[in-house]
């Protein structure tokens, strides 16, 4: 098997399963060009508590829809079911658009499983493998709350800069060698997701679009999703076609004995 073209697979699985750029079919909520009722005072604790109250709540998370993956300029169009059992484990099948499963993978805070269907082959390591691909502050909570459009923890904190930019929050600060900015919307929620590792030069940028209502909570119905490290440059567009919140899942995963472990 050509080690390139697996590595280029398995790094386009990794971003797409923590960082997926989507656009709905139909959008629900619009997000106001103008607006917002937020009350803005000098007390960075309790603005910081008033955007993280907008997040979505849930146990599980269910997603389906479609993906439009684009690596170097060569693009794809697949299937896209993940599934989220919140803090435990994030689980994805990519099908082909003719039907067949392609790839499964599973992520939990301290392993990523990738099966490739298409190759019969089979990838397990500790999750800090993520990090050849992104910086090493990555962790299991931070792609979890990019795949649900919810705050990331680690920089709602009192060491970042937060403000108003043109109406809108903006927060922003750097953790070792991760520089982020975040823009929230006039719905106060999170509209953009800039990442950038300082040293490396590798940087990410999430953006949501308009919000579809799960069980009275919103939850972006778009993504769009642009990554680069080095020379390797990924886009992703998603469809969200069916979102389902706090409902009972199962994340089956299992390996015929006929697939050969790669390293």
């Amino acid at each position: 098997m050509n080690g390139s073209i697996w590595n280029k697979w398995i790094c386009a699985v990794l971003i797409s399963t923590g960082l997926l750029a989507c656009k709905a079919k139909k959008a629900i909520v619009a997000v106001p060009k103008t607006g917002g009722t937020a009350v803005v005072n000098n007390r960075k604790s309790e603005n910081l508590a008033m955007l993280k109250k907008n997040d979505l709540s849930f146990n599980t998370l269910s997603l389906k829809g479609k993906a439009s993956l684009s690596i170097n300029g060569n693009s794809n169009n697949v299937n896209m079911n993940i599934k989220i059992k919140k803090d435990e484990m994030i689980w994805v099948s990519v099908t082909a658009i003719a039907g067949i499963e392609v790839a499964r993978v599973l992520i939990t805070p301290d392993s990523i499983k990738v099966r490739n269907n298409f190759q019969g082959v089979y990838l397990k390591k500790p999750f800090d493998y993520v990090h050849a691909y992104a910086n090493k502050q990555v962790s299991f909570k931070l792609l979890q709350s990019v795949l649900s459009g919810n705050t990331i923890d680690d920089f709602m904190v009192a060491q970042s800069e937060l403000g108003q930019q043109n109406g809108v929050w903006e927060l922003k600060g750097q953790q070792q060698d991760l520089a982020y900015r975040v823009v929230f919307n006039t719905l106060l929620k999170v509209s953009e997701n800039n990442l950038n590792d300082v040293k490396s030069g590798k940087a990410l940028k999430v953006v949501y679009g308009d919000y579809q209502k799960v069980i009275d909570e919103l939850f972006p119905s778009n993504m769009q999703i642009s990554s680069l490290a080095g020379i390797k440059q990924v886009d992703i567009q998603f469809d969200f076609s069916k979102i389902e919140r706090n409902v009972p899942l199962d994340f089956p995963f299992s390996v015929p004995k006929k697939y050969e472990v790669i390293n």
